[in-house]
């Protein structure tokens, strides 16, 4: 596969936000491998056309290549780096952040026989594949629209949906047409992401999280881990510790507070979490982080 092209037009459009004049298309050019970081994944489809990332999710790793792409079909707790990006061949990716809604619309225009048979319980919520070459055509063809505004409006929705076609009828087609599914396990699941994300200081009972979700406990904690390979405490704890990590950036010298803002009752607990984490204890962290904080953005590209 031929990635040329799309090289120089990644490499021509890339900005430091990552973002790009077509809504939901992110761009990315990272010059250095950097240790990892810890970030949310955001529902993306990232796809490398130079260099490698890996990532850490609770206890799976993915790594994806050049002429590689990754799903992430629900927003989840993630570690990253990229491990082959230099200044003279930076590391360089495209991103489109993948929505439910379209999804769903897509598989509502779909033939019987279109799509593959669905499987049985929730895939994982992460996904690496090769990009089949009429994928990255695609890609190309929706790049070239940053050089062509006045075809942009028109065209680039088209062809979002031919990449968004081509990845639920691609060897990943699970993970992506879930996200489109009102009653798929990995959307109950997703509910219940949402849920602890949102009230992620608070204490819970899983049996609670379950019946929101609308399953049993076990069938709930059994798709639970399938999707975000982690149990549901160990994601509130990955939320919590994140959470506190943007906090410090802009409050370095509150530590107690912080810990007590994200559910921490002990401070000595969440120092001890904390560090575990992020591989030093809070306050030194953040005078880390002084002028670097967190994005915000997803982190897959």
């Amino acid at each position: 596969m031929d990635l040329g092209e799309l090289r120089d037009l990644l490499m021509r459009h890339a900005r430091p936000d990552a973002t790009t004049a077509i809504d939901g298309v992110l761009v990315s050019r990272v010059e250095r491998a950097a240790p990892p970081s810890p970030a949310m994944s955001g529902t993306v489809m990232a796809l490398i056309a130079q260099g490698a990332k890996r990532i850490a999710l609770g206890d799976r790793v993915y790594e994806y290549r050049a002429g590689q792409y990754l799903v992430a079909s629900v927003d989840m707790p993630i570690t990253g780096h990229f491990t082959e990006a230099a200044p003279e061949r930076p590391a360089i990716g495209f991103g489109l952040i993948l929505h439910p809604a379209t999804v769903a619309e897509l598989l509502l225009q779909a033939a019987p026989g279109d799509l593959p048979p669905a499987g049985s319980g929730a895939p994982s919520g992460m996904a690496v594949s090769d990009a089949p070459g009429a994928l990255v055509d695609a890609v190309v063809r929706l790049l070239r629209l940053l050089d062509q505004p006045r075809d942009m409006a028109v065209l680039a929705p088209l062809i979002k949906r031919e990449i968004l076609w081509r990845l639920i009828t691609g060897e990943q087609g699970a993970v992506v047409r879930q996200l489109g599914l009102a009653d798929s396990s990995l959307t109950h699941i997703a509910r219940a992401v949402r849920w602890i994300r949102d009230h992620y200081a608070q204490p819970f009972r899983v049996e609670d999280v379950a019946q929101l979700s609308g399953m049993s406990v076990s069938a709930f904690y059994r798709n639970f881990q399938a999707v975000t390979a982690m149990s549901p405490i160990q994601f509130q704890k990955q939320i919590r510790l994140q959470e506190a990590r943007l906090l410090l950036a802009t409050h370095p010298g509150d530590v107690t507070g912080v810990g007590h803002r994200v559910g921490y009752d002990s401070p000595s607990q969440f120092s001890r979490e904390y560090r575990r984490q992020f591989g030093a204890p809070p306050s030194q962290d953040a005078a880390r982080l002084r002028g670097s904080a967190p994005g915000t953005a997803p982190a897959l590209v």
